[in-house]
């Protein structure tokens, strides 16, 4: 299997996920001209997409979609509330409603020679949902834009190859920053994202000795940086008495929110 971050950021998202025969993104939340761009870089063409699959329908992950979709003709997965808020998002323009497949969560399909599935985060959106996607005994997961984390989380984020994780946040970096309190509240709520802090304490549930390598994703330009996401990570991981495993042990990276990511084959 092939794992490629093309993008992850508050300001846009798009993972691919490929093998020798099936190729799809995980969302299209920035422009397709960046899309194109990013995928010819490794040899591959939006017009060989077997999917997009698209995890809910704030812009951030649906921007390009519109563009891509009419150029390319790529079939888009999505819950049915999911579907039902994009069709209605007027920026993306025309989509051809053939195009759209409902989905549900927790109930595996198939994607050329890759099984995906859908699982629920909890976000302030119609139908949110995070995806694994597995193939010939390996798996990836893209799992952001989650207010919180539970048991059924971790069991859909266990046994991976490869992770990309939200770390979108520092809670004082958030508190202390210009944003209404409205925002902070929504941001550190149930509905809204992971912080640094968080994300430390779901990995130290999910990581095993075959993980190959963890991205920490959906950084916010504003209340967060690469080098603080990075090391209350691995500060946290340390001082967790639960977590045997220490910097260096795993490969953890800061995914990009501007350039893709070294592609990862596993």
């Amino acid at each position: 299997m092939e794992f490629y971050s093309i993008a992850s950021g508050s300001s846009g998202n798009c993972i691919f996920v490929g093998t020798d025969h099936s190729s799809v993104l995980i969302d299209a939340g920035i422009s397709c001209k960046r899309i194109t761009e990013a995928l010819h870089a490794i040899g591959r063409s939006e017009q060989e997409l077997t999917a997009i699959l698209v995890t809910h329908e704030h812009s951030d992950h649906i921007a390009g979609l519109g563009v891509l979709s009419r150029r390319a003709k790529v079939p888009i997965y999505a819950t049915q509330a999911t579907i039902r808020q994009i069709q209605r998002y007027s920026p993306l323009g025309s989509v051809d409603e053939s195009l759209f497949h409902p989905i549900d969560a927790d109930c595996p399909f198939l994607i050329g020679d890759m099984k995906a599935e859908a699982f629920h985060i909890s976000h302030d959106a119609a139908d949110p949902v995070a995806y694994r996607i597995s193939s010939g005994g390996k798996a990836a997961a893209v799992a952001t834009d989650m207010g919180c984390f539970n048991r059924y989380t971790v069991n859909h984020l266990r046994n991976l190859d490869v992770l990309l994780i939200e770390a979108n946040h520092d809670e004082n970096m958030l508190q202390a920053g210009p944003y209404p309190y409205p925002l902070k509240r929504r941001i550190m709520g149930e509905k809204g994202h992971l912080s640094n802090l968080s994300s430390a304490m779901l990995l130290s549930q999910i990581l095993h000795d075959q993980m190959k390598m963890v991205y920490l994703g959906h950084l916010s330009r504003t209340n967060n940086y690469a080098d603080l996401a990075y090391a209350t990570v691995i500060s946290e991981m340390k001082m967790d008495p639960g977590c045997p495993y220490r910097e260096g042990d795993i490969p953890i990276r800061v995914a990009s929110r501007e350039h893709p990511m070294e592609e990862i084959i596993f």
